[in-house]
């Protein structure tokens, strides 16, 4: 262990090794952390605080994120893609990979805005926003079977990683439960039996959005551009020809391009063309053109404060393509990351800002992830054990797996 994290933070690492897997989970954890803070700070209404609405910050931060990633890959060149086929329609020629790569882009625009807009809606979407975080988990583990199916994976999935579903399952689900008022229940009445009686009741509140066709549409565009996205990042991790470069950088040049490119147009139809509703000042469209026509005096600020979001792209991407890993696998670890950078953001806000602290079931929550990562911690053994037998990958010279 103590060689392994002496090459995660001395060394340059090799596609596919666990340090390298190591490297990019620190760099998406650290970069989220900033992430998570930010809004809490820019949508503050207390003194002293910008106290800027949801919609606007949204605005200036994903412009610059999306302009910052843009501009690195077309400096790096990453947008000369590798292909191992090229076909040419109406005189064109280009990668074969852009007919599923752009696509993939356009799914990223859809997924950029969907969870501000869940948020924006005014009803409780907690449950809604716990289905979001739990899809991925179980989206990867989908298409996991649907291309083992397909052939076109030739790993298993081993079982140390469909345990570690099951926990990351559990720790986002305790969400639902009703720790604060289980608490207050045995406050009051000093039987323990309380706690468990109360734990399990629900607010129906929560469950308000399954009628609310906005919250549905969105949650609905959520799940599928993700889920369409992260079919496709497999589909091109899993097809590459022996001897074929595996360029994920070139796929995350093209998608952000995509991206980007996508959302601009979006920008420019609501802007020019979609008419707010004047008498609420919560309308998404009003507000949307009001980050354009009034900007907030500190809309620089937030859009720097969107350049963390831009690296942290960087770094989820490549999680998610992860050589030599199954989607099951990448997909826990990107979203288990997050989910600790998530607490941790949580307790910083409280610590620096003075608002909520991690309530209780993120404290529980947070040790269900680590025997989560345990089971995966165990997975990765095998799998780097496996690839540096197939040569697929290169182990690191102070490797502690041969």
């Amino acid at each position: 262990m103590i060689k392994t994290l002496k090459t995660v933070f001395t060394q340059k690492t090799h596609d596919g090794t666990t340090e390298r897997l190591l490297q990019l989970a620190l760099g998406y954890f650290a970069t989220y952390i900033v992430t998570g803070i930010a809004p809490k700070y820019f949508l503050n209404t207390a003194p002293g605080y910008p106290a800027m609405n949801d919609v606007s910050y949204m605005v200036y931060s994903t412009a610059l994120s999306s302009v910052f990633c843009v501009f690195l890959v077309v400096i790096w060149k990453w947008y000369k893609f590798q292909s191992q086929e090229k076909i040419t329609v109406l005189g064109v020629t280009f990668p074969k990979e852009f007919l599923y790569i752009i696509p993939s882009g356009v799914c990223t625009a859809v997924v950029i805005p969907t969870t501000t807009l869940m948020y924006l809606l005014p009803i409780s979407v907690m449950v809604a926003m716990i289905i979001m975080r739990a899809s991925i988990i179980v989206v990867s583990r989908i298409v996991d079977s649907v291309q083992i199916y397909q052939g076109i994976l030739k790993k298993k999935v081993y079982w140390e990683e469909n345990v570690a579903v099951v926990f990351a399952l559990l720790a986002v689900a305790l969400q639902l439960l009703n720790f604060k008022g289980a608490t207050a229940a045995v406050q009051a009445s000093g039987n323990y039996a309380e706690f468990f009686a109360q734990l399990f009741v629900f607010d129906a509140k929560n469950f308000a959005f399954f009628t609310n066709a906005a919250a549905m549409t969105i949650l609905t565009s959520y799940i599928i551009a993700y889920a369409i996205r992260i079919y496709i990042m497999n589909y091109f991790k899993n097809t590459r020809a022996k001897g074929v470069s595996y360029d994920n950088k070139g796929f995350f040049a093209v998608e952000q391009i995509s991206a980007s490119s996508t959302m601009l147009i979006v920008t420019l139809l609501v802007v020019f063309f979609m008419k707010p509703d004047l008498t609420n000042a919560k309308d998404f469209v009003l507000n949307f053109q009001n980050a354009f026509s009034v900007p907030h005096e500190q809309w620089w600020k937030a859009a720097v404060a969107g350049i963390p979001y831009g690296i942290g792209a960087f770094f989820s991407v490549f999680l998610f393509m992860f050589k030599g890993r199954t989607a099951t696998f990448a997909g826990l670890v990107n979203r288990l990351t997050s989910l600790i950078a998530g607490t941790i953001a949580t307790l910083l806000v409280f610590l620096l800002m003075a608002q909520k602290p991690p309530k209780t079931e993120d404290w529980v929550g947070l040790v269900i992830i680590f025997i989560a990562l345990w089971f995966l911690g165990k997975s990765e053994k095998r799998r780097a054990h496996e690839l540096a037998v197939a040569h697929e990958v290169e182990p690191e010279k102070d490797s502690e797996i041969k």
